[in-house]
Parts: structure tokens; sequence; C-alpha cells
């Protein structure tokens, strides 16, 4: 190490104001690590940024909690808000200036200064290997020095720290293994002192992943879309390429179809198992051979939005959320189908009650702690959305999953919609599930006898058992 021996902070400097600023940006996939997507995907990449800034923040309220520290984080992309919302209240935000990576620096660090900071530190968000005694060494290294700098093992930097401003900034090969020794040559031609910490090795390439990370590397997709289906080889193929994507694996599970359905579904690409019948069984064992990070509940009737990746991952950057849904819309187009449709996204807005129709995505391990799906004989969605509330808030992302109007065209829309809500208010009331499921069944299938030109598939009634029990599959 060069430069005097870093001392302990004496009572007079403890009464100065410190900053430790942390320096990133908000994790958007596909623009956040990119050099480790082809590893990870665009949203699994963007998901270890997004835990490597937690970390990074983590670490250094550990420190500020022990000292006269201002911790700021500033960042580049999302806004205030979104950053609040995503790291809390604790640390001050601010944007990063325009320019390149040295002239945002040299902004960080000026403003810092403007503002009375009599020591400051920039650390990056991709150093696993962080800890809090590195930030007080580079904090008490600076009682003695003009400069502490922490090197990477790539010929750049992963910590820098000032006392006083300096034009360290301009002229630097930004990305190159030069800016470590340009770095020190600017500090020496101005006769400052420095100081430098050990090495470190921050996380920028698929062999770092490799090294630092090795958990990482063939983790797994970061969501996984499950699929229960029976007798829909008429929809598997397009719920299935709805839901194609880079960042996703997809699993079918079939309750014992014998209409083609297994057979289109491998061929369109999904991963097809086979157990016992029943919506709540088939998403349970689908989730036990999921391998995301993220399981997304897809109807085999309903297509998800063209972006649905991206807006899982904003809407899961929320700490507080549990889980989320897209809004509901059918492919009917009728002026009551449009009502239905709004009242139905009114509720899951304000009530926060989205349904299997509006393909609910879930944090598996949130998932996982709440015992997965009940084994209902109706509304399994809506028990399950229930237990997640008591986790955190429920989010319907700005995005449409569309639903086949079938069931709605096939039984009439007013006599299934009130059908629904009877429903809804007796699992409010607490009637016996096995009761609802009976009058469920029995509504459907006086009606299918009342319309023997468009006769839908009759679930067993016997609920009591509960095999084959009806779900309660439309909104409203």
């Amino acid at each position: 190490m060069e430069g005097n021996n870093p001392r302990p902070m004496s009572v007079l400097e403890d009464i100065w104001r410190d900053r430790l600023i942390i320096f990133g940006r908000y994790p958007v996939p596909g623009k956040t690590k990119t050099r480790l997507i082809p590893a990870l995907g665009p949203a699994g990449a963007a998901d270890l940024q997004r835990l490597l800034t937690e970390k990074t923040l983590e670490t250094a309220m550990s420190l500020a909690s022990s000292g006269n520290l201002e911790v700021e984080v500033c960042f580049e992309g999302g806004s205030t808000p979104k950053m609040r919302r995503w790291l809390g209240p604790a640390a001050l935000f601010s944007r990063q200036e325009p320019g390149d990576l040295g002239q945002r620096m040299h902004a960080a660090f000026l403003h810092a200064f403007e503002n009375g900071c009599r020591r400051v530190l920039l650390v990056g968000t991709d150093i696993p290997g962080l800890r809090a005694e590195h930030m007080k060494l580079a904090f008490d290294a600076l009682s003695e020095n003009d400069l502490v700098i922490g090197p990477s093992a790539d010929g750049g930097y992963w910590l820098v720290g000032l006392k006083r401003p300096a034009s360290l900034f301009r002229g630097i090969d930004w990305g190159t293994g030069s800016v470590l020794g340009q770095t020190t040559e600017l500090a020496e031609a101005q006769d400052l002192t420095i100081y430098k910490l050990d090495p470190l090795t921050d996380m920028d390439r698929v062999e770092d992943l490799k090294q630092l990370l090795p958990g990482w590397v063939g983790r797994g997709p970061y969501i996984s879309v499950i699929i229960p289906a029976l007798n829909e080889s008429r929809n598997i193929e397009a719920a299935i390429k709805s839901a194609r994507h880079e960042d996703s694996e997809i699993i079918v599970m079939d309750g014992g179809s014998n209409d083609g359905t297994v057979t289109r579904a491998s061929l369109a690409g999904a991963r097809v198992e086979v157990c016992p019948r029943g919506r709540a069984l088939q998403q349970n064992r689908g989730a036990s051979l999921a391998r995301g990070r993220v399981l997304l509940f897809l109807h085999a009737d309903t297509r998800l939005p063209p972006t649905y990746a991206g807006h899982v991952f904003e809407t899961l950057m929320d700490s507080k959320t549990a889980a989320g849904a897209f809004r509901f819309k059918t492919n009917l187009n009728r002026p009551l189908m449009k009502v239905i449709e709004f009242v139905t996204n009114m509720r899951s807005q304000y009530l926060k009650l989205p349904y299997g129709d509006q393909g609910l995505f879930i944090r598996k391990s949130a998932f996982d702690s709440v015992g997965g799906f009940p084994e209902t004989p109706v509304a399994e969605d809506l028990f399950l959305v229930r237990r997640l509330k008591e986790l955190g808030r429920i989010s319907i992302a700005p995005a449409d999953a569309v639903t086949s109007s079938r069931r709605w065209q096939s039984l009439g829309l007013l006599r299934t919609t009130l059908i629904n809500q009877v429903i809804l208010a007796g699992i409010f009331l607490g009637i016996s599930s096995s009761v609802l499921a009976s009058l469920y069944s029995l509504h459907f299938s006086t009606t299918a006898s009342e319309n023997q030109s468009d006769k839908p598939h009759i679930k067993n009634p016997n609920v009591a058992k509960g095999e084959d029990a009806p779900n309660l599959r439309r909104q409203g």
C-alpha cells in the first residue's frame, strides 16, 4: 500500500459530516449488466444488479449507523420515486449528471463538497466482496491522505475517495485496463498523497460471475410460466406462444387430456408433465418443478401481453409487493363485456383481488411461504391471493392479459357474472367451499342443458371428494 498509514478517527474528526456515494443505476432488463445477459438473460442480469445494489446499500447503512455518515445513492435510469420505492427512504437520492463516467463522478464529488462534506467516498454496486470494514478503512485513510483508491483486478478501481476537490476524472480511457494507472498519474501530478486499499474484483463479465458467484451460473430462468391444462388443444399453442421469452421457461401441467393437448404443447416447445387433474393440484405440481425465481400461472385460454417479462420485473421491484397480475380483458368486443372488464379491473386495482385469468405472478419464495394454492374445490386463486395479501401488497401491471370469452358466450354474460359474485360473497361469509362448488356446478350444468348447441365441458360434480372440482374461472 502507498501513502501514510491510516489512523482511527479522533473525537474532533468524528463530528465531521462524511458522505458515502453509491454510484449505480435503476435495473432494467436488457439495459443492465448487458455483458452478463448471455449467461443470465436480460431479467436475470438485471435481477443480479438489483441484489448487488441492495447488498451494497445494506453494507453502507450498517457503517452509517455507527458514525456521522450520510449515504447517497447517485443513480441513472428510473426516477427518484422508483428508487425510493425500491430501496426505501433511508438514503439520499440524486440523479447522475450528464456526461461520461468521469464527468458524472466529478459532479457527484463536487456536489458533496459544496454541501459541506469533509470526506467523500464513491463506490460502485458490483463488488460482491465489499464489506463495511473496507469503507471504514478508506475513511480512516482520508484523515491522513488526499486520495484513497481501491484497485480492481481489471485495471480499474472499485472505490475512490477524496477529502477535497481534485481533477482526477478527465482524459481517462474508461472501460480499459489503464484506468487506475491514468488516475494515479493525475493524482501524482497534483501532489496528492495516495492510499491504496487491497484489490477486489468487480462483477462485470461472465468470467467474474463464475469466479465470484458460481451459484448463479446455470441458475435457471427468471420466470417459470406454469399452464394447467385439460383438453385445451385449441388454445394451448397460442398460450405457449404468448409466454415465449428468453427469461422464461414454460411448463404445461396436463390433467389427463385426450384431445391432443399434450402433443401440441410439446411441439410448441413447452415442457409437458402429466398429473392428476385439478387446477390447484396441477399448479402446485408445476411450481414444485419450476426453476424460476418468479412463478407466473397462466390459464390455457389466456394470452400474456408481448412485454410481460418486463412488467413482471418492474412490478416486483417494489419490495413491498407480494404478488402481481395483469389487467383483465377478453376477446369479446361487446358493450356489456367492456363494462364487466372495467368493473373487474376496478376491483383488482382497488380491492387487490385479481384472479387466475389475469396471470398471477409471485416470487417463488413467497409462494412457498404460504403453502401454494389451497386444494379447495372452488376459487383456489382467490384463496391464494388472500393469503398473499398478508405478506404485502398485490399490484396490477399496466398491461392486458387477454382471455377467451368462450365461457361467457356459452353461458351468458349476466348469469355468469351473477353466480361468480354469489360465490365471492359466499367465500367472504365463510360458506363451505364444497357448498359453493356445488352451486357453481349446478349453475353451469343447468345452463349447459339449456344451451345444447354450445355445451361446455362440465367437470365432475363430485366436489365433496375434491375430484374434478370446478374453479372460479371468470371475473366480474
